[in-house]
């Protein structure tokens, strides 16, 4: 199976799903970093050239290979919900979607000094944020195996309650 974690921005899937791999002793990718390693550049350098709609073309073909069934977790970008496409590749037999479910006051709060993030530069992120949680997460539900408060967790007792769940739900055969 390929665990694959959804969220919006800094809800942890990055930091957890490195956790996570080292724990199941499993290959971690992270599908902005593979796009980051594809463009040569940021992906802020990148929608700043090419715009939103190039990029989310350039990250529909990365999901659509890395979210292939294997033994691996994959930490997905936060929009990559947005297009059927992606959604029906996370979902694909084999895989287990799980959502990281935080508030947008407690995103803001973690990336009040991020300069990275293309969606979230230039005014007012907790708007942002809002604005991305009303649209994204009936997105990241629909997907989603599992949902996972990751508000205000450590990593590791988020990365130990996915193994409790992924366990009562018996998937824990597959890891």
């Amino acid at each position: 199976m390929t665990i694959v974690l959804v969220g919006l921005p800094g809800s942890g899937k990055s930091t957890a799903g490195r956790q996570l791999a080292r724990h199941l002793d499993w290959p971690f990718v992270d599908s902005d970093h593979e796009l980051e390693r594809q463009f040569g550049t940021s992906i802020r350098d990148y929608f700043a050239a090419h715009g939103e709609e190039a990029f989310r073309d350039q990250e529909e073909r990365a999901i659509d290979q890395l979210a292939q069934p294997g033994r691996r977790v994959l930490a997905t970008g936060g929009g990559a919900v947005l297009r059927p496409a992606n959604r029906a590749a996370m979902q694909r037999p084999g895989n287990v979607v799980v959502y990281l479910r935080s508030s947008p006051e407690e995103l803001a709060r973690r990336l009040r000094h991020d300069t990275q993030r293309p969606l979230l530069q230039g005014g007012d992120a907790l708007r942002k944020l809002r604005d991305l949680y009303r649209v994204r997460d009936p997105l990241y539900r629909e997907v989603s195996t599992f949902v996972l408060d990751a508000g205000r967790t450590s990593v590791p007792s988020l990365v130990h309650r996915l193994c409790m769940q992924m366990d009562m739900a018996g998937l824990s055969q597959a890891l």
